[in-house]
């Protein structure tokens, strides 16, 4: 498929139609069982940096497995009815990813301003680095 647009052009008209948290509103969302945290970075990047405590981690470049109906984990996770936020490293990669699960029908969905990046410098919770099994 050609592109027609630019990167940044996609990111503005995928933010223009998204909601943004805050960190402190993401943070206060943290332990609200009706909250899902998504976590759609790479593996490496979860073992070089940790991760949020409990949040659900899909792989980058897997959102439309995990949100098809068929998928085994559209049922328990994404057919939950509960709401979704979802986090990168960069926020927009997030915005990218919140505006494809909407179009996709999935809602409510929104993310977390400035990313995973932000979110550890602001010294919110980060779970320990999780360990290649041996």
């Amino acid at each position: 498929m050609p592109i027609t647009k630019g990167v940044q052009a996609l990111i503005a008209e995928a933010r223009a139609k998204i909601k943004t948290l805050s960190l402190d509103e993401a943070k206060a969302k943290l332990n609200n069982p009706d909250v899902v945290f998504v976590d759609i970075r790479d593996p490496r990047e979860l073992e070089r940096e940790g991760m949020i405590p409990g949040a659900f981690h899909a792989p980058r470049g897997m959102l439309e497995f995990w949100v098809d109906p068929a998928s085994p984990y559209y049922k328990e996770i994404f057919g939950s009815g509960k709401e979704f936020v979802l986090y990168c490293q960069s926020a927009w990669r997030s915005s990218l990813a919140t505006a494809a699960l909407q179009d996709m029908g999935l809602t409510p969905v929104t993310h977390v301003e400035g990313g995973f990046r932000a979110w550890k410098e602001a010294g919110l919770p980060v779970a320990e680095k999780p360990t290649k099994p041996q």
